[in-house]
């Protein structure tokens, strides 16, 4: 590998650089903030944005990153497209909330995002942010990061400590999560067509809604490092409770009520080991162990009364071991992961039930990844074998995934890049368990253990033309899943059945998206702007239906000294799959953010100008069931929040390493109602 200077911005007007050397595959490029990889970027962030970021949301949001709408008030990520997940990582940990706001700015290297991940990554990620950080090796630093809504019942606290003493370091984190958010109005319009022909229409209205949380979360940490090996621990605990009510009206006359709360209980310990040897060789191994204790329950009286009541148990082991040998001029990757999970879901009442699941898998992968004179490429493989069983029914399932990515610079300051991939979308625990869970009146959710997984195929090509002031990008991607699992509605009696199904079908869709982001005066003001336009193709024997949407957004964020100021929007992601056409609601932001010496103050207004935003909507195409939802939260509406954060450190001293850990298991596999979801 080469060794290069970056240069890093230090002037008000002009930018100017200081040496800071970095390794960065066969690949030199100065003076340039955003550095474009195989699989992804490098970003650099200024001097402005790391100064004015209060936490690693706040740091996120003003990098405005392809695909993502990272939301600094509500803590999450989230993929404005639904090609699969998004994981953010701190040095590769799997980060959880309380990482990123308990991270120190002081720290902060590089963001590698990668939204091209290979197959080391595993399957269902789409994204993945690694915020690169200095490992301190002394003294302390201890913060808060407080948030609270001025306009509603809502909080996010976090409290923290990390303590260095030669190579150990010891950490705890709390966090608190709270909040009550009134004014829910929910309108549903369904028409049911029965046997007879006859056709049934149904409103119903949400009269007045409650989205009560409360969630505690505690994190005990330990490491230990030199500068070729780490060893981490961590054990964590999270208690969260979600009293939940509702009530509603049907069609105008016929009172009903909805009711659903649940309390789950989730300790989990993690272990982690790196060792560097040999200079470029690298061993990684990890195992993480979790408890999920859940207990939910349902009631509503559409149609008669029904209710039901969940108690769950949920076990799981998951390991990792990755050998990496960086020659030159490739890197080679293999590695294993194996995961077994037993799920114990005994449902009561109107539902009774008790699904004993196990599931196992095991993965296998390779992956070279390197460049040829100016070619960067990335190969790899992953085979997979997946067993479930409940009760008569079992499967196990054999699944690939070559991928291939390569990516050439076609002349000065552009660059093309083609990837692609075969992979399987294996459907969600829940939905292969063989219970019942009644809807309303008319339907009833049934899963169906019979599902496999389906193939799915895409081609990604991407143009890039990058300056150290600007960086604007086309991409066209093209996805193919056939025999995908969809919904499907059985008319039965007078009632509906919604079960998932591998249907003898294509459902595919493109999108042509340009991304573009302009730093007008540098270390100043700087605005980003992307757009797309999608097209969704769902073919069966029942039906044909082909949808076109465009999701764009904007944002703009300029430096003023100890100030900051940011504004962003986007109008969501519209899309359709199978009879679901979803159409996630836009967002709008204004923050100004205030630095003193060791705390920070942001002012955070959301859809300003707008008494009930859209927090919902979806529609259901199905030729005997038509179905529109939209759900507005008054709550949501010229929303203000006060941030503060406290910040004191001493005595630190700081080593780079390299690490991989917190895979916290989240699934239950209960299979739940539309009112406790």
């Amino acid at each position: 590998m080469k060794r290069i200077f970056l240069l890093s911005v230090l002037s008000v007007s002009l930018v100017t650089f200081a040496q800071k050397e970095v390794e960065l595959q066969n690949v030199t490029i100065n003076g340039s903030r955003v550095i474009q990889r195989v699989d992804g970027q490098t970003i650099y962030p200024t001097r402005q944005q790391l100064e004015s970021s209060s936490n690693g949301y706040s740091l996120l949001s003003k990098l405005t990153l392809p695909h993502l709408r990272i939301d600094p008030v509500m803590h999450t990520v989230t993929a404005l497209t639904n090609l699969g997940s998004v994981q953010v990582r701190i040095n590769n940990v799997v980060a959880s909330k309380e990482d990123l706001l308990a991270l120190d700015m002081k720290t902060v290297q590089y963001i590698d995002y990668i939204d091209n991940p290979g197959v080391k990554y595993g399957e269902g990620i789409a994204y993945v942010v690694n915020i690169i950080i200095k490992h301190p090796i002394s003294g302390y630093d201890i913060g808060a990061d407080l948030t609270n809504t001025l306009t509603a019942v809502h909080g996010d606290e976090t409290v923290y400590g990390k303590f260095n003493l030669g190579k150990s370091e010891f950490g705890v984190t709390y966090g608190l999560d709270y909040r009550n958010f009134k004014g829910t109005e929910r309108e549903e319009h369904a028409t049911y067509e029965l046997e007879s022909g006859e056709k049934r229409e149904v409103w119903r209205k949400q009269l007045a809604g409650q989205n009560k949380n409360l969630s505690h979360n505690i994190q005990l940490t330990y490491s230990l490092s030199d500068s070729n090996y780490v060893f981490q621990s961590k054990l964590s605990a999270k208690r969260d409770i979600q009293p939940h009510q509702t009530w509603t009206r049907m069609g105008g006359s016929v009172d009903f009520e909805d009711h659903s709360s649940s309390r789950t209980s989730s300790p989990a310990l993690d272990l982690y080991f790196h060792r560097d040897f040999a200079r470029h060789q690298s061993l990684t191994a990890n195992a993480v162990g979790t408890y999920i204790k859940t207990d939910n329950h349902t009631e509503q009286n559409e149609g008669g009364h029904y209710d039901y009541s969940v108690a769950g148990k949920t076990y799981s082991l998951w390991t990792e071991a990755i050998y990496e040998n960086r020659l030159k001029p490739f890197t080679v990757s293999l590695g294993t992961q194996y995961g077994q999970r037993y799920i114990n879901n005994v449902y009561s009442g109107d539902a009774d039930a008790a699904t004993g699941m196990r599931s196992s898998s095991i993965y296998f992968f390779g992956q070279l990844k390197g460049r040829l004179g100016k070619l960067g490429y990335m190969g790899g493989l992953g085979v997979s074998s997946r067993y479930y069983r409940q009760a008569e029914n079992s499967n196990r399932f054999l699944l690939f995934r070559p991928k291939l990515t390569l990516s050439y610079p076609v002349a000065k300051n552009l660059k093309v890049k083609y990837d692609f991939e075969v992979s399987q979308h294996v459907s969600q625990i829940a939905l292969v368990s063989d219970v019942s869970v009644k809807q309303n009146a008319y339907e009833t959710l049934v899963g169906n253990p019979d599902i496999h997984p389906n193939r799915v195929t895409s081609h990604d090509l991407r143009l890039t033309y990058s300056t150290p002031r600007f960086m604007s990008e086309l991409q066209g991607y093209w996805r193919i899943n056939a025999h995908c699992n969809m919904e499907k509605y059985i008319r039965r009696n007078g009632h509906f059945y919604m079960t998932q199904t591998n249907a003898d079908n294509e459902c595919s869709f493109f999108f042509i998206q340009s991304y573009n982001r302009w730093e007008i005066v540098p270390e100043r003001l700087s605005a980003t702007l992307y757009g797309s336009i999608d097209r969704f193709f769902n073919f069966t024997d029942d039906y044909r239906h082909t949808y076109t949407a465009f999701n764009g957004g904007v944002s703009v964020e300029a430096y003023l000294g100890k100030w900051t100021l940011t504004a962003y929007a986007d109008n969501g992601w519209h899309f359709m799959e199978g009879e679901h056409r979803g159409h996630q609601p836009a967002a709008w932001y204004l923050t100004a953010s205030y630095q003193m010496k060791n705390i920070t103050l942001s002012l955070y207004a959301q859809h300003p100008f707008y008494a009930r935003p859209l927090n919902h909507k979806a529609e259901i195409l199905n030729r005997y069931v038509h179905k529109e939802v939209t759900q507005h939260s008054r709550d949501l509406g010229n929303m203000l929040t006060l941030n503060l954060t406290w910040h004191l450190s001493s005595g630190r001293k700081y080593r780079d390493i390299q690490r991989k850990m917190n895979h916290h298991d989240t699934e239950t596999g209960i299979l739940q109602s539309k009112a406790s979801s």
